[in-house]
């Protein structure tokens, strides 16, 4: 009789057990559902930003040089307005993509030295200044290494169109014993990084390194230009 109650109590003690696991359990499926969400949401944020920030940034532009060469000179401002409606269309095509497909993929298939290519021939076509750039990838690269090198560039150059005031800009990208090193430089206004948190551009590309496991850096100090290196672990991730 003993070891009969000892065995439902034992039994009892089991379920009630299996029950707060199961609790547990499910309120631990409940948060990572949620994480799940809110890191979706914050992907398809950080894609949308990236994609059509960089066309606004450059129909801006375009607009700001037709206005100030309204009254002076008729060809180059119809020249200009002519390069915002590509880049207003561009821009359009751009967010329904991002709707459409969530830019899982903004390469489309192409290599990655095709589309940085293209990225720096329209940056050198819309800026004031002097643009040099080498892009030195020998070898082909995992699609997410090389979507994620083409949004920071984009975001990069975003930034360097907008903020820094310079008329010097180098650009390196090279592969490198196994890391994929993204190097810009300006000599621009610069920024101190302590004070620049309100920047989505920057926490952006922070966190798109950091997913790939990453690491980024900005050298710089107001007056002082900049220097943004990015390094990518290629090893870590193609094993």
């Amino acid at each position: 009789m003993l070891l009969l109650v000892n065995a439902l109590l034992a039994e009892r003690a089991s379920r009630q057990q299996l029950t707060v696991a199961h609790h547990r359990l499910r309120q631990y499926a409940l948060r990572i559902q949620d994480q799940a969400a809110l890191q979706e949401r914050n992907r398809i944020a950080r894609e949308i930003h990236d994609a059509v920030g960089h066309s606004l940034t450059a129909l801006r532009i375009q607009l700001e040089n037709a206005r100030l060469f309204s009254h002076s000179d008729t060809h180059k401002t119809e020249d200009h307005l002519k390069v915002a409606q590509q880049l207003a269309a561009k821009a359009l095509s751009e967010i329904r993509q991002s709707v459409s497909t969530l830019q899982s993929d903004p390469l489309q298939g192409k290599s990655l030295i095709t589309v940085l290519e293209q990225l720096c021939l329209d940056f050198q076509q819309h800026m004031n200044g002097e643009f040099v750039y080498t892009l030195d990838v020998l070898r082909p690269l995992p699609t997410e290494t090389s979507a994620t090198v083409y949004r920071l560039l984009q975001e990069a150059m975003t930034n360097v169109a907008r903020h820094s005031h310079a008329d010097h800009i180098k650009l390196q990208v090279k592969t490198e014993s196994g890391y994929l090193w993204l190097i810009l430089e300006d000599n621009g206004i610069g920024f101190d990084p302590a004070k620049n948190t309100a920047g989505f551009g920057l926490s952006s590309m922070k966190e798109r390194t950091a997913a790939m496991g990453g690491h980024l850096q900005f050298i710089t100090a107001p007056g002082e230009g900049c220097q943004l290196r990015a390094q990518l672990p290629l090893v870590e991730v193609m094993a």
